[in-house]
């Protein structure tokens, strides 16, 4: 699965590693939050290195649906009910000026981008009332909201709130300015080089560990999603969520606003260009990381939402899936990491409002390193976990554990001999222990089914043909390949 974006990137050129080099800053990770504050770094004339272990918007920023809005579904309500409405404020105006810094560097480097207005509608009478929640939630916290039934939607809608002039674009093209930008301040970027550890060392501030050897920095930044080297557990208070999105040729009259259902299943719709041709995106389908069987299925089915509702071709030119990290409390995780020593930070947990919230966590981060201060930051990005946060961490947590149990029972309840049909995968025992096999364009692979990170058993995802944790979200390719975290190594070969 390919999204429209990745399929139609502008070249971005790789820089080689070179084994023993020192920097002030290593950032790990090359999507926006990554290249944001790695350029903003090396503006201040620091010496800064991006490592990044595929190639550059390969994971989240590449498969987004690049919204870039204040409007974010029923985002405020929820962090207002976890905290209260000041931090709400906050939480718009850090996003306000990550949205504006994002604006302001595309007008300055000529990247096009097309302002339009964002909505957040309901179909039922129970998406009416948490609508009501957000636009109370909304007004409290400054944004200019406006109530209505009337939408360009083909369908009948109990209501929608509507942000005027949020904006929309191609990531890739915002990443490929941010890596020339951040190059042409004596920026090193290299794909390719996985990190894999770190360690303080007397003197020589903290090496970086990686596949191809060490580098050491005065500076540690994990953009990865969810943090590698975490000793302080945020996995712990994040829940991996997979949604999904396609792209369909338009035929005739579609929505111009960009669009995002409050009721469930989830539906996100924009539009989009690419290579001379108008795109209808639609987006959904949500689930936890690895507990979904059938993903094929989810895929297919908002295709067909898409097709039966709007002017568009009858099959996706593309679709592709992304991942995302749902905070306990809401509000995510931007700052030094606990337990790990001085000057290593990680951006987290942005549930899925990563164009704003990356480039926040970045001008945060760069600041914090700089030893400069954003007023919003300060109270904004803590580690807290509130009382209810604690309560669904316990309930994720319990979850966690369900799923550890149940998938070694039933990893070890069958075995088999015969190889899965083309495109599926099946867990089954070996000598005692799960073993994944799968067969992926006519060739069988054998891996082990146990995610490195904390030993959950795999399950096999057949949208992706990939290995997918339900513990943390560690993802694996047919062969084994580690695609994202937070496991760092890939998975053994059986």
């Amino acid at each position: 699965m390919l999204s429209l974006w990745l399929s139609s990137a502008p070249h971005i050129p790789s820089d080689s590693f070179e084994p023993g080099a020192s920097y002030d800053s290593v950032v790990v990770g090359a999507g926006l939050t990554g290249l944001t504050t790695a350029a903003l770094l090396a503006r201040s004339g620091q010496r800064v290195a991006v490592l990044e272990a595929r190639s550059v918007g390969a994971v989240t920023t590449g498969n987004t649906t690049a919204k870039l809005s204040l409007l974010q579904g029923t985002q405020l309500s929820s962090i207002t009910s976890h905290h209260n409405a000041g931090i709400a404020r906050q939480y718009v105006e850090a996003n306000r000026q990550g949205q504006s810094w994002l604006l302001r560097f595309c007008d300055e480097n000529g990247i096009s981008y097309e302002v339009r207005d964002a909505y957040s509608y309901a179909t039922t009478a129970q998406g009416l009332r948490s609508l009501r929640k957000e636009q109370e939630a909304a007004t409290a916290a400054g944004l200019d909201v406006e109530f209505s039934t009337e939408t360009e939607l083909p369908f009948p809608v109990t209501g929608a709130l509507r942000l005027r002039d949020q904006a929309q674009l191609h990531p890739l093209t915002v990443l490929a300015g941010l890596a020339k930008d951040f190059r042409d301040h004596g920026g090193i970027l290299a794909e390719g080089v996985r990190v894999t550890g770190a360690r303080h060392e007397d003197g020589l501030g903290i090496k970086v560990l990686t596949g191809d050897g060490e580098v050491s920095a005065r500076n540690l930044v994990l953009a990865t999603g969810i943090p590698i080297l975490d000793r302080g557990g945020y996995f712990s208070v994040l829940k991996p969520e997979r949604s999904y999105a396609a792209a369909l040729p338009v035929t005739g009259d579609v929505p111009q606003g960009m669009y995002l259902s409050v009721d469930s299943p989830t539906r996100s719709l924009r539009t989009a260009e690419a290579d001379g041709i108008s795109y209808l995106l639609a987006g959904g389908n949500g689930h936890t990381v690895g507990r979904k069987k059938h993903t094929q299925e989810l895929v297919d089915d908002l295709v067909g939402w898409t097709v039966d509702n709007f002017e568009v071709g009858t099959a996706a030119s593309f679709a592709w899936s992304a991942q995302d990290y749902a905070p306990a409390g809401s509000l995510p995780y931007v700052g030094q990491l606990p337990l790990l020593g001085t000057n290593i930070y990680a951006a987290t947990g942005y549930n899925k409002w990563g164009m704003t919230n990356g480039v926040a966590a970045a001008l945060a981060l760069s600041a914090e390193i700089l030893g400069g201060e954003n007023p919003w930051a300060r109270e904004l990005y803590k580690p807290r976990v509130a009382p209810l946060d604690a309560a669904s961490t316990l309930r994720d947590n319990a979850e966690v554990g369900l799923e550890m149990l149940t998938g070694w029972a039933s990893g070890l309840a069958r075995s088999t001999e015969e190889a899965p049909p083309e495109g599926q995968g099946v867990v089954s025992r070996e000598n005692g222990k799960p073993v994944g096999t799968c067969t992926v364009n006519g060739t069988t692979s054998r891996v082990s089914a146990i995610c490195p990170h904390l030993k959950g058993v795999l399950n096999w995802n057949d949208a992706e043909q990939s290995w997918d944790c339900p513990l943390h979200g560690s993802r694996f390719s047919a062969t084994g390949s580690l695609l994202e975290g937070p496991a760092v190594k890939d998975l053994d070969r059986a």
